[in-house]
């Protein structure tokens, strides 16, 4: 069994970034070779200049470096949650963090080879403005990848390789939180269009997010909301009761957690 550190809160309150008590909420944990064989599929990492917009606790700007890409430089709206991806990962050769917006990250024109942004732009308000500024930074040829749950990535339904579903299933109203901010694969690929990017494409994947070692792992991560910012909608009881339903629908074994997810790629007129 586990501990869970108790918030003071009694409603359920949306992630704060900004907040210190969330700095860890997106660090500690490793890409799996599931996203690097579909990654490298679509863009060649081997000395590339990349960027990684969103880039939390910096897991898959240490993802990139280590596929080979000479330069990576990660950048977040969160100063505490860059203070982990620093400590975590910025002894790295090329391996830098900056502090800036999605759709203002205050780097060079035409200064990157990649563009990639995981799990960033359900959370943005203005998703054609961040696919323009992703364009004004990719190099001529440079490609620019987007990693983000469709509704139809949501409604995947819940299994024991896949419990993220279960959650839909035990609170439906979450559904209806991520049914809100998950855009469409056209609403993606048409702002990648308008933003003058060509061969716009896109493919479904499905991730290993992380292997525990048993059920009871699983749902200390769980209980302490740790990467997934869906589980701020709900208030502490509510999460207990979630950690609860999770227990009797798993078993007692290892649990290797995926998701699904899609990849839109376009590349930059030369």
């Amino acid at each position: 069994m586990f501990a869970r550190r108790r918030s003071a809160r009694l409603e359920p309150v949306p992630i704060d970034f900004h907040d210190t008590a969330n700095r860890r909420t997106y660090s500690g944990r490793e890409a799996d070779d599931s996203w690097r064989t579909a990654i490298t599929g679509l863009a060649d990492p081997a000395g590339a200049a990349v960027v990684d917009v969103g880039c939390g606790g910096g897991t898959y700007t240490r993802a990139w470096h280590e596929l080979g890409a000479a330069s990576v430089t990660g950048v977040d709206f969160s100063e505490p949650i860059l203070d982990e991806a620093r400590a975590a990962h910025g002894h790295l050769p090329g391996v830098g963090f900056r502090l800036g917006e999605a759709a203002a990250t205050g780097l060079p024109d035409s200064s990157a080879d990649v563009v990639f942004e995981r799990a960033l732009i359900h959370h943005v308000p203005d998703l054609a403005a961040v696919v323009r500024e992703a364009a004004r930074v990719v190099r001529p040829g440079g490609v620019y990848v987007i990693q983000d749950r469709t509704p139809e990535d949501v409604a995947e339904p819940g299994a024991p390789e896949h419990p993220r579903g279960w959650l839909f299933e035990v609170f439906p109203r979450l559904l209806e939180v991520e049914n809100a901010r998950r855009p469409s694969a056209s609403t993606v690929a048409d702002a990648m269009t308008a933003a003058g990017l060509r061969d716009v494409s896109s493919s479904s994947l499905w991730e290993v997010r992380r292997r525990y070692a048993d059920r009871e792992d699983y749902l200390a991560e769980i209980a302490e909301r740790t990467g997934r910012s869906i589980l701020h909608e709900l208030d502490d009881g509510e999460l207990d009761h979630l950690v609860a339903e999770l227990r009797t629908r798993l078993s007692e074994g290892p649990v290797v957690e995926r998701d699904r997810w899609t990849l839109w790629t376009a590349v930059r007129d030369a």
